[in-house]
């Protein structure tokens, strides 16, 4: 021993003093290294929270980048979207280029960033660390090419979600324990670490038995035990960072490794040692040595291989500690390594020798440029570069082949964890398609400050401002929780004095002084290649109020939230089964044969369940989708004893361009929840579709969840608000309680037998099929405390800088029910047109029925200024849905019901004098009235919105009894919605006294003078009621005869009849068509008028005004022009050669149907799409199945489909008060369409670097920053004051001047310096026309701007059927509207200057008609566009917008022509005409484009016009063609020849009958001439039959028309003789008259007439049995045509005298009637009496088409289309059957038949149930002179009263002339106005005429009849007495039948020559123009306007038959109609088939 110790202090030793050197010297180097070997390590750093951790999902529309976004944020990982539109060697790439661009070093405990992330680190106090460690530019976002969803379903807008991580910190996690058991599965397991697959791998040998594997690691603060982890009430602050604290796995038995050699020497090539590369790899020597090794490294291996060969190792144990290492100094350069902890990697086990002498090891450490140490901490273990020690190389690393391996040898596992963990808020974020942000942010606990920024302090644009919140917050926070009456918050409620807690030392929100949560996890799980299980035995988090130091002991007190869950989850591959189900529902191009579903299902290509779920395929083809299909199951059980003791929401909106926004914070106290949420039986998921939140309806579950709060108040520091700009909302509520329920997926029956022991529940709400919502919400006390922006207006004592402030407190309860569920669609076609049952978005619908809400008022009032509404208190109102429901494309109705009860009080007005506030004024001070009546106290009524958002109010379901009176529901109905019987309620409503004293009292209180001026009127309402009823007058027919008119009159004016004789006179003038004696009429007024003097001027004015409207006034004459169609037109003609026309698109389609689309041929289809019609795309997509064409080019004809369906059902149901909650229905609509049309822009077209100026799309479709909505709104608060509406502040809008490249397209064309310089706005393409030849220089021109059809997914005249909508809306002021209105700017503003002129004439000429008055009157609506909801800078100036858009024309400004303006002499409205002509003018080339697509042209204007073959043959001169033209030669040679036998022997017929005068049917020669015209007939027939235009010949014609004639006449005759209706009186009637007027020397008396006169012999009509036939025939024909001419044609033509009838019999053939312009469409009784004949004699059905009073050719044309669709379900040929304006509108009804797709030419020609014959009674189809002069009128008119008004303007304020011209504005832009002046009156106009007949296309097969008459004195109604003198003024001639001229009421066009008009023109058949006038069809229709006078000359009982019956027999006689085939074959076996007509 003594030995030993001598030679350990070297004693006697010779080598001493050399020992003692190396050892001093070791100690120096250890001095120099700096290694504290035998110091204790410094302390991990304390941690410090982010004051407010919040993470952030973003829902944003599809085509949003978030990869620049998420980079900006210090998100180091590609989004979502990324992965799915990125490749795996994309993936790569951008990991290859994250990885290159770290720095070189990686040296300290902060990762390497930007600078921005140093200095963050640097400067660690400031907050928490963040898993981004990776620095990355912003990437180009991956945007998909016609990204647009397989269908239109608003509801479920396409959204990308993205997870942001930014604002959390792996310090959010304080402690984690975790214990866990791995079983490695038996056999040998490849472990590729080598991505070459050639070389030798890990192998992990796992024997029979299997592996154990133990695994335990702990997670916490440095210097904590185990239970000071674990102890959540350990305080944050005292917490280090959160670090690897210990690990361990331990392998038993021992795990066998091969391979271990190669896989140690290849492992340090997948990083880069720190020390290696910058220290050892600079020595020169070692570097020589490194590299010898490299060289030799293969000899090495093998060396290494063999020596392991016999030494195998197993591996039974791996260590993992902490270890600290200092700071170092690195190479030469001296880089400099932060101290940082690692982990240190110990291995144990043992090396089996020769395989079988173990020699063990224990601990052993390996160098870490062979196995790298990681990090401790476990913000960087977490990160991109977990290793310490090395940099990874992700490029060298077969991730996912390493993972898949390893997750291969794991049989089961099992784990258990504990943890601690303060949580984050979750903020979520959902931007809508039109731009408005939805935030939603909700934490645990009490969050009262409302979300503000933390700390007490906020940042504003101007500074920073402490926040006044002196509250607890989240867990900390009791002064809410225990204490009742402390919740008693409102002011107003409190029935005592509540003294709150006080607290002296607030305690602002800091998430470090949060409790955090404790939570234990046990999961166990297996896994298989098949199937991936997952069982979770128990979850629980709890959070404990205090901490047992408290005082607490009590465990139950401690965990105030609880959450508790357990369940499974299972992963499965489907079997082929669920494949061939998947297979039938999935929306894929081809089917898969079963057996392939087979071998997916269970053949060698399948890959396992892991590898689906780790490593989908991306970008996979139809025929390998299925491999990422996976079959799941999955139960969770959500325990009862889950509570949550408060959570704070909060919820935002705002808009980057409206001002304003919202945000309300709401405390939900006390929560509870329990149920049971599970898979649905064989659930698929496919790991390949796009993560959009609409496919979560694809994996409904099968729940049944309960969860409750009972208690929801908003604490009054959150300040929470809701402002739009005009008005802001400050809400309070206390005392709110909910219960959710929500199930889905059980049977009824089956929960039932499952639960029958629990008699509480109540198993009726239970659904199998989709979610049921179940949603019972009850507050206590609810306050909206508003104050709302008021315009001034002096005159109602309202002035500048008034506020209205308004309050509503009241208490709610209700229940909510909302059922989501499959439609129950009956049908299941996979057609492109139906409902796509194959993609949930349009299979699904909402249903609301049986929803009820309830409202009791506590209080209501508003106040302005002197003025004060209150409601009173205990007032209920209650909602009702009756029945409600809605899919996702927003289609669906509602019925509700509303029901109010004031509890006998009355709403209350309250007034002061000026400048005195009511609440401070004594009683004495103040004015008050009751609003209401009684009756109007209490009521119900159900409230009816249709799919368009249109109103109507109908009884309520819920009424007791039958209840009636003035004010029930048609009361409020005639407001809302009027219809035919609201005119009249309202007269009754006028006229109750009481009522309209009532309103008087409440207009005194607003305005005196309006009082007296409503007074004044009323009492004249008043007074003319009593003068009707005194005078008996009921109706217009009773004053309509001048002298009673003139005696009302004089009555009204001086109270008795006295003026009659000067009233007289003045009245027949203005009958006369000589206009008003405005002398006379003035001098009348001013004897009559007390006012007269006090407003002589303007009585001057309304007598100009009435002189214009009841006088003649001169207007253009039509003129006969050469007018071609619009695309035929030459100088258009080659404009459109590279797009298809009609004609060739549906060629194409119908042409090699076995054959896919060529893909060119199908894109340019889908561009097309926008421009076509509805019924076109229908077809489109009808004609071709899915398959055929592109996938992209199907999704955007299925999307422009949708929403062109939405729009045609809008475009009629727009504007006024029935339609004011259309704005909000159509915001969805147009955000999603615009949205995705801005989205779809640019894929269609190539990038064009000149179009640098192209407006940015940013606004809507980018995201500056990742900021939180709510962030920004609470920013944007500060720069607010509590007591004042937010505006804008200078530094903000400073900023958002600077962010100028996010305006809207709009903004930025309108905001643009120079717009004529900017010529890139308006982009242009070169037509390949141009190379074609030499073009005139008009067509050039024309080139020069050629058609570009943009890329917008809505078409021209969707977007200004929408404009118009808006426009028209009753809510056009409100904030939806406008946004509405802005998003249609911008998509204009997005496409080509076309697209803009395009919208523009299809407001001004719907259907090409070209009316400017519509685009007059929209333009100026338009220009007055409201925008206060904009912020100032958002705002746009629409003159300068639509100069931009018409570089030629400078818009007209309304304050130049105001008085005092640059043009007060000049009329505003005529300079808006002027600009809407010159639109229309520059727009026919649009109109010629949309003839082009939407018209098949089925020929040229130069072709040659069809006629009969016998002139055909006349005109060739070549003979060849003889031989056939033999046969049909000698049918019309034996046709003529039978005519001509026929009329001789009717003839001699004739002579004998007037020298024997016998009746026709005993006269011999009689009935031979019957005969003969039988065969001649018969011979017409077979002529018709070998040429079915013979009839163009003129022969034909003429005999046709002589048939007709000659029926027209035996009509006439066989009512005489049958006594039908009232036809024998109106003969007798006439007669007499027409003698009257030949004898004036007679009595003017009726009754006192005889025979004596012109007349051969007196005829009784009366008595038609006394007369002989002849003499009957000629009274009739004197009687009932007018031309003297052809009055004696008819009376000398046999054919006339015969009277031949046709044969008995049944007609094969059906009516398709279109009535006047005055209408009630289907429920018109126009010719009932002779259509019910006419049905019963020869079976023939009429149908009639609802066209409307007044409307557009286009509107009637569709719903005469309609009536067509009828008439050919019966199965039968039809005719159309046209009366005045029904003229024009069947025959455009034919024309569009003719002109659209073969569907529809189909319904023209159609064997068996084509169109026949045509009959036009009184046409309007060449328009009348009556529409040019009302036209000119109405302008003249128009701009009187502007000058009236510039007259006033000085006697008003501002705001009053700025009201009037919005009344006017709205007026003239009002939906009547459109649809009904400029609409149905551009009818009559000779300019809708025009391009009626231009455009027109007709068939040259179907003969025309015509009838037309011409008024005499004893023949016009005197109802039209007036219009027709005005008529004979304005055209030059009283040859008319009042209403149309008698030249112009043919069957063809007049004055417009085509092609078309020369087709008509042969077809025109013509007839006698008869004696009569324009009403002659009508008589119940016109009874209210008869008068005695025409009772006296039957004016109105005129014969009805003959409209109808001689067209139908003439057709009949000569084949165009048949008999029915019954009739026929009877006819045949009798014998009659050669004598088929009969006398």
């Amino acid at each position: 021993m003594n030995e030993i110790l001598r030679r350990i202090l070297l004693v006697d030793l010779d080598s001493a003093d050399a020992y003692l050197a190396v050892i001093l010297t070791a100690l120096i180097c250890l001095c120099f290294k700096q290694l504290h070997a035998f110091t204790r390590p410094p302390p991990v750093q304390r941690k410090k929270l982010p004051q407010r951790p919040a993470l952030q999902i973003m829902f944003m529309p599809d085509e949003v980048s978030f990869s620049s976004s998420s980079s900006a944020a210090g998100n180091q990982q590609p989004s979502s979207r990324d992965h799915e539109w990125m490749s795996d060697d994309e993936n790569e790439t951008i990991l290859n280029n994250a990885a290159s661009s770290i720095p070189s070093v990686v040296v300290s405990d902060n990762p390497p960033g930007d600078e921005d992330d140093l200095l963050s680190h640097s400067t660690r106090g400031g907050g928490g660390a963040s898993y981004g460690t990776e620095s990355s530019k912003p990437k180009k976002p991956f945007v998909r090419p016609y990204d647009l969803p397989d269908s239109f379903a608003p509801l479920l807008s396409s959204s990308q979600m993205e997870i942001l991580y930014n604002e959390l910190s792996t310090d959010l996690l304080h402690a984690l324990q975790v214990e866990g058991i791995i079983r490695l599965r038996h056999g040998r397991h490849h472990i590729p670490l080598d991505k070459d697959s050639s070389r030798p791998q890990l192998l992990l040998d796992i024997p029979v038995c299997g592996c154990k594997v133990t695994a335990v690691a702990a997670i916490g603060s440095d210097g904590f035990s185990t239970e000071d982890d674990l102890d959540p009430f350990k305080m944050t602050k005292d917490r280090s960072l959160p670090m690897v604290k210990h690990a361990g796995v331990t392998l038993d038995p021992p795990l066998p490794l091969a391979n271990v050699a190669p896989t140690l020497i290849h492992f340090p090539t997948l990083f880069e040692d720190n020390v290696v590369k910058y220290t050892l790899r600079r020595i020169q020597i070692v570097r020589y040595a490194l590299d010898m090794l490299k060289s030799i490294s293969s000899f090495i291996e093998k060396v290494l291989w063999i020596i392991e060969s016999k030494c195998q190792i197993h591996l039974g144990k791996i260590s993992v500690k902490p270890l600290y290492r200092g700071a170092e100094n690195y190479g030469k350069d001296k880089m400099y390594c932060e101290p940082q902890w690692r982990l240190s990697l110990a291995f144990s086990g043992h090396l089996m020798l020769f395989g079988w002498i173990p020699i063990p090891f224990v601990n052993v450490t390996l160098p870490t440029w062979i196995i790298p140490s990681p990090h401790a901490l476990l913000e960087y273990l977490v990160s991109s570069q977990p290793l310490a020690s090395a940099k990874m190389k992700r490029e060298e690393i077969a991730l996912e082949e390493i993972t898949l391996a390893i997750i291969d040898a794991v049989e089961t596992w099992d784990f258990k964890a504990e943890a601690v963990g303060t949580p984050p808020a979750l903020s979520v974020d959902l931007k809508l398609p039109g731009g408005i942000t939805v935030a939603v942010e909700t934490m645990h606990g009490t969050d009262v400050s409302g979300g503000r920024p933390r700390g007490g302090l906020e940042t504003s644009g101007h500074g920073l401002y402490e926040s006044n919140s002196n509250s607890d917050t989240l867990s900390s926070c009791t002064i809410f929780s225990e204490n009742e009456n402390s919740r008693a918050r409102f002011r107003r409620y409190r029935t005592r004095p509540v003294k709150m807690k006080q607290t002296t030392n607030a305690v602002l929100f800091d998430a470090n002084k949060l409790v955090p949560w404790k939570g234990s996890v046990h999961v166990k799980g297996k896994i298989a290649n098949d199937c991936v299980s997952v069982v979770f035995p128990s979850i629980s988090f709890f959070h404990c109020q205090r901490s047992k130091e408290a005082g607490c002991f009590n465990e139950e007190e401690l965990q105030r939230s609880k959450i508790s869950i357990s369940g499974s989850i299972a992963v499965c591959l489907p079997d082929a089964s669920v494949l061939q189900k998947v297979d039938l529902h999935a929306n894929v191009r081809r089917k898969v044969s079963t057996s392939h579903l087979h071998n997916l299902a269970f053949g060698a290509e399948k890959r396992t369940v892991a590898a689906i779920l780790l490593f989908p395929e991306k970008n996979a083809a139809n025929n390998r989708r299925y491999q990422n299909l996976l079959k799941y199951e999955y139960q969770l059980d959500i325990g009862e004893d889950t509570t949550i003791d408060a959570v704070s929401l909060s919820v935002g909106a705002t808009h980057p361009m409206l001002k304003g926004g919202t945000i309300i914070t709401t405390i939900l106290e006390s929560m509870y929840a329990y149920g049971t949420v599970s898979s649905r039986p064989d659930s698929i998921f496919d790991m390949s579709e796009f993560r959009r939140k609409r496919n979560i309806l694809r994996h409904l579950p099968a729940v049944d969840f309960t969860a409750g709060i009972r208690n929801v108040f908003i604490p009054e520091e959150s300040m929470s608000f809701s402002d739009d700009g005009q008005t802001r909302c400050l809400p309070e509520l206390l005392g709110g309680q909910i219960l959710v329920r929500v199930l889905g997926g059980f049977n009824k029956a089956e929960k039932y037998n499952e639960m029958q022991h629990l008699d509480s529940l109540s198993t009726h709400h239970y659904v199998e099929e989709g979610i049921k919502v179940i949603l019972d919400v009850g507050i206590a006390a609810l306050a909206l405390n508003n104050k709302t922006n008021v315009n001034e207006f002096p005159e109602l004592d309202i002035f500048e800088d008034q506020k209205l402030l308004s309050t509503l407190s009241g208490s709610i309860d209700g229940t909510v029910f909302l059922h989501l569920r499959p439609q129950n669609l009956e049908c299941f076609t996979a057609d492109t047109v139906s409902k796509n049952i194959f993609n949930p978005l349009e299979a699904y619908e909402i249903d609301f029925t049986g929803s009820k809400v309830g409202l009791k008022i506590i209080e209501a009032k508003a106040e302005l200024g002197h003025r004060r509404l209150i409601i009173p208190s205990e007032t209920t109102v209650g909602l009702h849905i009756v029945k409600s429901v809605v899919d996702m494309a927003f289609d669906g109705t509602t019925e509700c019901e509303l029901n109010w009860d004031f509890q006998g009080s009355s709403p209350i007005l309250q007034s002061t004098t000026v400048g005195l506030s009511p609440e401070m004024a004594s009683h004495e001070e103040k004015e008050q009235v009751n609003l209401l009546i009684y009756p109007l106290r209490q009521g119900r009524f159900n409230l009816n919105v249709s799919p368009v958002g249109g109103l109507t109010i109908t009884q309520a379901v819920t009424t007791r009894e039958n209840k009636e009176g003035l004010y029930d529901w048609k009361f409020f109905n005639a407001i809302v919605s009027p219809n035919e019987e609201s005119a009249g309620h309202i007269m009754k409503v006028l006229h109750d006294k009481r009522t309209m004293n009532k309103l008087l009292q409440v207009v005194g209180l607003i305005n005196k003078d309006l009082e007296m001026l409503s007074r004044y009127l009323l009492k004249q309402v008043w007074r003319a009621k009593e003068i009707f009823d005194r005078e008996g007058v009921s109706g217009p027919g009773h004053a309509i005869p001048g002298h009673k008119m003139a005696r009302l009159l004089s009555l009204f004016l001086s109270g008795d009849a006295n003026q009659v004789d000067d009233i007289l006179p003045i009245v027949r003038r203005v009958v006369a068509g000589d206009g008003l004696d405005v002398m006379k009429v003035k001098e009348l007024l001013r004897k009559n008028l007390s006012i007269y003097e006090d407003y002589a001027p303007e009585i001057d004015r309304a007598t100009r005004w009435a002189e214009v409207m009841l006088g003649s006034i001169e207007a253009p004459k039509p003129f006969e022009e050469k007018v071609p169609p619009l695309s035929l037109d030459p100088i258009f003609q080659g404009m459109f050669d590279h797009f298809p026309s009609a004609d060739e698109i549906y060629g194409m389609l119908l042409d090699k149907r076995h054959l896919p689309l060529d893909s060119s041929f199908s894109a340019m289809v889908s561009i097309l799409a926008p421009y076509m019609s509805f019924p076109q795309v229908e077809y489109i997509l009808q004609s071709r199945p899915s398959k055929d064409w592109q996938p992209a080019d199907l999704r955007r004809l299925r999307y422009v489909y949708s929403v062109k369906k939405k729009v045609f059902e809008i475009s009629e149901s727009y504007g006024g008060l029935s339609f004011m909650p259309q704005s909000f229905f159509v915001s969805v609509f147009v955000g999603e369409a615009t949205r995705a049309s801005l989205r779809a822009r640019g894929t269609n077209r190539s990038d064009n670097k000149k179009d640098e100026m192209r407006p940015s799309d940013s606004w809507q479709t980018d995201k500056v920053s990742n900021e939180s909505a709510l962030h920004s709104l609470r920013k944007s608060r500060q720069s607010s004051s509590h007591e004042s509406l937010q505006r804008l502040s200078p530094l903000a809008e400073h900023k958002e001047r600077g962010l100028s490249k996010f305006l809207s397209p709009a903004a930025r064309i309108a905001s643009s310096t120079n717009i004529v310089q900017d010529g890139n706005i308006t982009r242009r393409f070169q037509s390949s026309s141009r190379s074609q030849g030499v073009l005139s220089k008009e067509s050039e021109n024309y080139l020069n701007d050629a058609f570009d059809v943009g890329d917008s997914l809505l078409g021209p005249e969707d977007v200004a059927i929408l404009l118009q909508a808006g426009l028209t809306s009753a809510m056009r002021g409100s904030t939806v509207v406008q946004l509405n209105q802005r998003m249609l700017l911008d998509l204009m503003a997005s496409q080509p200057r076309q697209f803009a002129l395009a919208v523009l004439c299809e407001i001004g000429s719907p259907g090409g008609q070209g009316n400017p008055r519509g685009l007059t009157s929209a333009l100026m609506a338009l220009l007055d566009l409201d925008q206060s909801s904009f912020k100032d800078f958002h705002r746009l100036n629409i003159h300068q917008l639509l100069e931009s858009w018409l570089p030629d024309l400078k818009i007209p400004r309304r304050e130049d022509y105001l008085a005092g303006g640059r043009w007060a002499s000049r009329s505003y409205y005529d300079a808006i005409y002027n600009v809407a002509e010159n639109i229309l003018e520059e727009a026919k080339i649009y109109a010629a484009f949309k003839g082009y697509v939407q018209r098949v042209r089925h020929h040229d204007e130069s072709d040659r016009v069809p006629t009969a073959k016998e002139t055909e043959f006349q005109q060739v001169l070549d003979k060849r063609s003889t031989e056939d033209f033999a046969q049909l030669e000698k049918a019309i040679t034996s046709a003529k020849m039978a005519i001509d036998n026929a009329d001789i022997q009717g003839r001699k017929a004739l002579k004998a009958l007037q020298e024997k005068n016998k009746a026709i049917s005993e006269c011999e020669e009689g009935l031979l001439a019957i005969e003969l015209y039988n065969s001649s007939f018969e011979a017409c027939r077979t002529v018709l039959k070998l040429d079915k235009l013979a009839f163009h010949a003129e022969w034909f014609k003429c005999f046709y028309r002589r048939n007709y004639d000659a029926l027209m006449v035996k009509s006439v005759y066989d009512n005489i003789v049958e006594d039908i209706d009232d036809v024998r009186e109106w003969m007798s009637r006439l007669y007499k008259a027409t003698i009257s007027k030949s004898s004036p020397m007679k009595s003017e008396s009726v009754d006192n007439l005889d025979g004596d006169g012109p007349w051969e012999s007196f005829v009784d009509f009366k008595a038609p049995k006394i007369h002989m036939e002849q003499d009957l025939i000629d009274a009739i024909i004197e009687l009932l045509f007018y031309d003297k001419e052809e009055k004696s044609s008819i009376k000398n033509d046999p054919l006339v005298r015969l009277l031949i009838s046709n044969r008995e019999g049944k007609y094969n053939f059906t009516i398709v009637s279109a009535m006047g312009v005055i209408t009630e469409g289907k429920k018109g009784v126009e010719l009932e009496p002779a259509l019910r004949r006419l049905k019963e004699q020869r079976n023939i059905t009429t149908v009639r088409a609802d066209t409307g009073t007044a409307r557009s050719l286009e509107y009637n044309a569709v719903q005469i289309q309609k009536a067509v669709d009828e008439a050919i379900r019966l199965k039968k040929p039809y005719g159309i059957l046209g009366y005045s304006q029904g003229c024009p509108n069947a025959l455009l009804a034919e024309s569009m038949l003719l002109s659209g797709p073969p569907s529809q030419q189909e319904k023209l020609t159609s064997h068996g149930c084509q169109l026949v014959c045509r009959q036009l009674l009184f046409s309007a189809a060449n328009g009348s002179m009556h529409g040019p002069a009302t036209e000119a009128k109405i302008h003249r008119l128009i701009v009187m009263c502007e000058s009236f008004f510039k007259y006033q303007q000085g006697y008003c304020s501002r705001a009053f002339t700025s009201l009037v011209l919005d009344i006017l504005t709205g007026l003239l832009d009002s939906a009547p106005f459109q649809k009904f002046v400029a609409g149905g009156g551009g009818t009559f106009l000779h300019r809708g005429s025009r391009a009626f007949w231009r455009e027109a296309q007709h068939l040259p097969t179907i003969p025309t009849c015509v009838l037309r008459g011409v008024l005499e004195e004893h023949t016009t109604p005197e109802s039209l007495e007036m219009i027709s003198n005005l008529l004979t003024k304005a055209a030059g001639s009283n040859q008319h039948d009042s209403q149309v001229h008698v030249y112009d009421a043919v069957g063809r066009p007049v004055y417009t020559k085509n092609r078309n008009s020369r087709v008509l023109e042969y077809c025109e058949m013509g007839g006698a123009i008869q004696r009569t006038h324009h009403w002659s069809p009508l008589n119940e229709e016109v009874k209210f306007v008869s008068t005695q006078k025409d009772a006296d000359f039957g004016t109105f009982m005129c014969a009805k038959d003959r409209h109808v019956f001689p067209w139908v027999d003439v057709n009949v006689r000569f084949g165009f109609i048949k008999y029915e085939e019954s009739t026929s074959q009877a006819e045949c076996s009798s014998g009659k088939c050669g004598n088929s007509f009969k006398r």
